[in-house]
């Protein structure tokens, strides 16, 4: 449900956050800056792309790879990621071919991804003393980054300007002090990225669980999670149903507010490759995005030569949050014309057999009025009947989407609508068709399979409770927004975090801040510095890592070397083992993996039967706990071995779907109401090509043709005309949400192919604008997708209200 913020009903409040201005923190330490100030002058503008990928992808990821790393430590381990006997990349969560591999699997986005972590450069206990937690958060998050690999465990004492080196076993201790000191296991919470692996995530989740909580908030709160309710809803299985090899055979696909040239670059080869065996490809997006409209591949000679195969057939320009509008009129025109003739466009055989719920959606599809799908979609009756014909011609249909679709107050049912339109044709349990979710951080899904989740299932702790001896919270925790919430009211006293940064990736970026600097302690695992490392509790902990390049060895009694290896799961269910093999950054690493297993020796102890630090020392009894708790991971050690790994059960694959009724649920998805006002714009946020989620690799947006910014907010020019405003010219940017008003300033704004009262900021420099109490009903997903703002020059002054 979606949570208000009980601090915030009794008066409204100004949060303007200028970006000359510090964040002044109460907890001891100085103030520092959630957003510093770009320097003027930089950004330059040229027009946006109309192909992606090429010659100067493979310049940039190179560039970027050996500018990071050096020559040899930039490029070798690019021949390893996504291999067999390498390692998973640290990047997107798209599948790696089972048969056959490039020598070159991965993307530019890959490249970047590695080359962070293979970065030369050391951030050690002389550069903390050079720098103070303040003078760090005047910099930007991509000068954060660029200082290089966190080298040892260091701390943030109350009342302190600067960190200062600990050493493992005090920071064991530490934690276990504060924890010691709680009231209640609830206050304490333990957020996890999508990057941590299969091993770290069950070990996370069963030292937590263990310790007495269900607090156990993920980046798929935030995410993805619409995307798991409406499955799990609809067809009993909360991930996708296609794999790769389906993109070969499928007829028609449609991409649904994704950016994949940018976001999952490698997807682009399998649409590629249903294009040439003869697919329809539809595009649905507020924004044209280059890769979708041109691709040249470059593991092919023309692609390298800049020719580019055009993936996209029809490409249909959604007003933001339009998608129900649009999906529900391409199911009328189908339902009508199924109606006129008698029948045959809606696969009865199909839907009598495996689906329950039918009548209710076509009543509502019935009912619907045109004028209305029209107008909130910004898509003519015509073109929807033509996107329906090319639907009713073809049987093998893919939908694939991303955070474009989930992230809104209506993100469940804007999956469940797609959802729908592949019930009536019967485009899911065959090949060539299906639901493809494309999931973001490389092990996103298999954190949640691994049980990280704030609402865990009786069948699943009963599991655990056989398997280990105690028995689990049965309450459910806080998710990630309403962990938020919990820490601004003073209920959470220690929040940890494996690796992710949360400050940044959450709405409401003050709110989050000042929720952060009430805790006792905020301790981090992660490969570098963020700015989550400098809003912190009253104390802080960085705890440095190995990343996936990494290796990690470990030397017997009898001097034998021994090779540890973790695994990970991809966006179509295959895990697979991942090995780093490369020198650590600094002999102080530990394995994400192991630190936990040491923090759970020190809180939890041997009040459980595990014994933490043997699980440390070889993650094979981790695999063999994790096969005696999760199904499908049956023979887990010999399984993760194979070559490519091994899927996992996956019962709408066979049309087999685990619902209360045995059957797939149709559903009836109500079009969202209008939310924008005259003089009102709808605000999404959008990443640049050079980043991934709140990461930033650069200041570059190339496919947009955006340079040397990040504060921009991209206008359709005839709104830029209205407003009589200039390109370039700086602007204010306020949203005003129940009556409290939240303000970015000194951004600049830019001519862009948008829709009309429709514009586009990055993410998280967009983040301060947005609610926290916006969220979706049913997955509690917070809406960055939309939110009602108003635009003005910078020498003009609003009070933000309506």
């Amino acid at each position: 449900m979606s949570t208000t913020l009980p601090s915030q009903q009794a008066e409204a409040f100004s949060d303007v956050i200028d970006t000359d201005e510090s964040f002044p923190l109460d907890n001891g330490h100085a103030p520092v800056h959630l957003i510093p100030t770009e320097k003027d002058g930089q950004l330059k503008q040229t027009p946006v792309k109309t192909k992606g990928t090429g010659l100067s992808a493979v310049v940039s990821s190179f560039k970027y790879a050996i500018g990071e790393a050096g020559l040899m430590r930039g490029t070798l381990p690019m021949l390893q990621v996504n291999q067999k006997d390498g390692f998973d990349c640290p990047g997107c969560a798209w599948p790696d071919p089972d048969g056959h591999r490039s020598a070159f699997e991965f993307c530019e986005n890959g490249a970047k991804a590695i080359a962070h972590e293979s970065d030369r450069r050391r951030v050690t206990r002389d550069f903390f003393e050079r720098y103070s937690v303040s003078e760090m958060s005047r910099h930007s998050d991509y000068w954060l980054e660029q200082q290089g690999r966190l080298t040892e465990p260091m701390v943030l004492r109350e009342g302190a300007t600067h960190y200062t080196p600990i050493s493992w076993d005090d920071a064991y201790a530490l934690i276990a002090d504060e924890l010691g000191k709680l009231d209640s296991p609830d206050e304490a919470c333990f957020y996890t990225s999508g990057k941590a692996t299969n091993e770290a995530a069950f070990v996370f989740q069963t030292m937590v669980r263990a310790f007495g909580t269900n607090n156990l908030p993920d980046c798929s709160n935030m995410c993805h999670e619409s995307s798991g309710r409406a499955m799990t809803r609809m067809f009993g299985n909360g991930k996708g149903t296609v794999l790769l090899e389906d993109f070969k055979e499928a007829e028609l696909v449609f991409v649904v507010g994704q950016n994949p040239g940018t976001n999952h670059p490698r997807q682009l080869s399998a649409l590629q490759q249903s294009k040439r065996a003869g697919a329809k490809i539809i595009t649905v997006n507020p924004l044209p995005e280059a890769g979708l409209m041109g691709f040249m591949n470059p593991q092919e000679v023309g692609g390298m030569l800049g020719i580019a195969t055009q993936l996209t057939d029809v490409f249909l320009q959604v007003k933001i949050n339009g998608d129900i509008a649009l999906f529900k009129g391409i199911m009328k025109q189908l339902v009508e014309w199924d109606d006129a003739e008698g029948g045959g466009i809606i696969d009865r055989e199909f839907v009598q057999q495996h689906t329950v719920e039918l009548e209710p959606l076509l009543e509502s599809l019935r009912a619907a009025s045109w004028d209305e799908i029209a107008r909130r979609s910004g898509i003519s009756r015509d073109q929807i009947s033509e996107t329906a014909t090319l639907v009713r011609e073809r049987e093998k249909i893919v939908i694939c989407w991303c955070l474009g679709v989930t992230q809104h107050l209506n993100g469940t049912q804007n999956v469940q609508e797609f959802l729908n339109l592949l019930l009536l044709r019967g485009a899911i349990g065959k090949p060539g068709a299906g639901a493809c979710c494309v999931r973001g951080h490389s092990n996103v899904q298999g954190d949640r399979t691994m049980g990280v989740w704030e609402q865990p299932k009786r069948e699943f702790l009963d599991r655990m409770q056989a398997a280990f001896g105690f028995d689990p919270p049965r309450h459910h925790g806080y998710d990630s927004q309403r962990a938020a919430i919990a820490m601004h009211e003073g209920k959470l006293k220690v929040f940890v975090s494996l690796g992710g940064n949360f400050l940044m990736a959450m709405p409401d970026t003050r709110y989050g801040g000042e929720g952060l600097q009430q805790t006792e302690l905020t301790v981090r695992i992660g490969t570098k510095l963020n700015r989550a490392d400098l809003v912190t509790g009253k104390q802080s902990l960085i705890l440095p890592c190995l990343g996936r390049t990494e290796s990690d060895v470990r030397i017997d009694a009898d001097g034998t070397k021994r090779e540890q290896i973790s695994s990970t799961e991809n966006s179509m269910g295959v895990v697979q083992r991942s090995t780093g093999r490369f020198a650590p950054a600094s002999k102080d690493l530990l394995n994400e993996t192991e630190i936990l297993c040491r923090i759970a020796h020190a809180i939890v102890g041997d009040r459980v039967g595990i014994d933490w630090l043997a699980w440390a020392n070889d993650y094979d009894r981790i695999r063999d706990a994790i096969a005696k708790v999760i199904p499908g991971f049956e023979d887990y050690n010999r399984k993760v071995r194979q070559d490519g790994g091994f899927y996992l059960p996956n019962g709408p694959r066979q049309r087999q779907f685990p619902t209360p009724q045995g059957k797939a649920v149709f559903t009836v998805n109500p079009i969202p109401r209008e939310e924008v006002g005259p003089g009102e714009f709808a605000m999404t946020t959008v990443r640049s090509h050079d980043q991934f989620n709140t990461t930033i690799y650069g200041p570059h947006d190339r496919y947009r043709g955006i340079y040397n910014a990040r504060q921009v907010v991209m206008m359709n020019e005839a709104d830029m005309v209205e407003l009589g405003l200039k390109p370039q010219q700086p602007v204010h940017v306020t949203s005003c949400f129940e009556g409290n008003i939240r303000r970015v300033c000194g951004f600049k704004v830019v001519p862009y192919p948008i829709p009309r009262q429709c514009l586009a900021m990055y993410y998280p420099e967009a983040n301060p604008l947005i609610p926290m109490e916006r969220t979706d009903e049913f997955s509690n997903c917070p809406s960055f997708k939309l939110t009602v703002v108003t635009v003005e020059a910078a020498d003009k002054r609003s009070d933000g209200h309506r």
